[in-house]
């Protein structure tokens, strides 16, 4: 179990010749993030944020610093003595900006194919927060005829359904409208007061409506 997860000192490798802006309170700095804390990640574009997702994540190792997965147990794993295969699967949550949806796949589809894996959401379930995000009309319609405001939302869920310590939502409502956007901060408030996950969300822009911890500029 993650209880918390540090950046020390860390900077992109791309930002060698043309470094972070002083602002960044993210690059260069000592920050962590904690268990059953909420952060907004504030970013303008050029900032790193796509790097930074990829770090979290260990998709990407480009960068100088630390980047530490504190564990209940004790125990610090360094970024290059990570399992990600384990930790993706139990321990972090992401929905990605390009959202990697399957568009041949319909909505309810796209979801259940996690959850069959992972084995922490019922159809049920999986049903309600679709209905809920006003997609009960759209359940069986293959993702490649959603909006990608509709699509956004099948992903969001998709990321709901898996155990995690903590959830990293890239940008997840820069095409919903208000309604939606408060839905989904409902849901979200819901799973955290529920299981106690850490919850990262970035944005560029529009930002999702919650009572956030802290917000952070990268």
């Amino acid at each position: 179990m993650i209880e918390s997860i540090s950046f020390n000192n860390v900077n992109p490798k791309v930002f060698d010749d043309a470094p972070a802006g002083a602002s960044s309170m993210v690059w260069n700095r000592c920050v962590t993030f904690h268990k059953g804390k909420s952060y907004l990640i504030e970013s303008g574009s050029g900032s790193g944020k796509s790097s930074f997702c990829s770090f979290l994540y260990g998709l990407r190792n480009d960068f100088r610093g630390e980047i530490i997965y504190n564990l209940s147990s004790g125990v610090a794993m360094t970024h290059d003595s990570c399992d990600f295969n384990s930790l993706r699967r139990e321990s972090i949550a992401i929905m990605f900006q390009d959202l990697r949806l399957f568009p041949e796949l319909s909505a309810i589809d796209n979801v259940m194919l996690k959850s069959r894996l992972t084995g922490f959401a019922a159809e049920n379930e999986v049903s309600d927060m679709l209905q809920r995000l006003g997609l009960g009309g759209r359940l069986h319609v293959p993702c490649c005829r959603l909006s990608f405001g509709q699509q956004q939302r099948v992903a969001f869920v998709r990321a709901m359904c898996q155990p995690c310590d903590f959830m990293l939502l890239d940008e997840p409502v820069s095409h919903l409208d208000d309604g939606n956007s408060r839905i989904m901060s409902e849901i979200l408030h819901e799973r955290q007061q529920k299981d106690g996950v850490g919850l990262i969300v970035t944005s560029i822009g529009y930002r999702m409506p919650y009572a956030y911890d802290k917000i952070v500029t990268l």
